[in-house]
């Protein structure tokens, strides 16, 4: 065979080489599939511990029904009712037990996300109804006027 030829198939060959000696050295021996296949993806055997005793940063509004039904059902009575608590409160794995309440985030970009208006009329979000941030009341949190636990009280 010709140089020209020969030469990129020793480069290829080289950083094939350079790739799996460095692989050797990088990935841990208990990465891999395991004796459950694909099923359950790859991950260090090893590790598994570490994400049993890992807690659960985000506990829907099932872990906020207990302590606080009255506001679960006004949410669940009105539109809402698609949006978890935590989406608004912040997660649960930060709630202390005393005193009782999350710090909530009271700002326009909280409900700004999902009700600015957007002329799309083929998406969903076309359906909620939405402002211009820039005239509706600017410079004021949402909640000065509108209960994001009631919103059905505002049409």
């Amino acid at each position: 065979m010709k140089s020209h030829v020969l030469r990129p198939l020793w480069v290829v060959l080289g950083i094939l080489i350079l790739f799996l000696i460095v692989r050797h050295f990088l990935v841990p021996p208990d990465f891999g599939i395991q004796e459950r296949g694909f099923m359950y993806g790859y991950h260090r055997k090893s590790n598994e511990g570490e994400w049993k005793a890992l807690k659960a940063k985000y506990k829907t509004r099932k872990y906020c029904k207990d302590c606080h039904s009255d506001e679960y059902e006004s949410i669940m009575s009105s539109k809402h009712s698609i949006i978890q608590c935590e989406n608004c409160h912040g997660p649960a794995i930060d709630h202390p037990q005393k005193p009782e309440k999350l710090a909530i985030n009271k700002g326009r970009s909280l409900c700004i996300r999902c009700h600015a208006f957007l002329p799309y009329p083929t998406s969903q979000r076309s359906k909620i109804k939405g402002i211009d941030p820039e005239k509706h009341n600017p410079g004021q949190e949402c909640i000065t006027c509108h209960d994001p636990h009631e919103p059905n009280l505002e049409e």
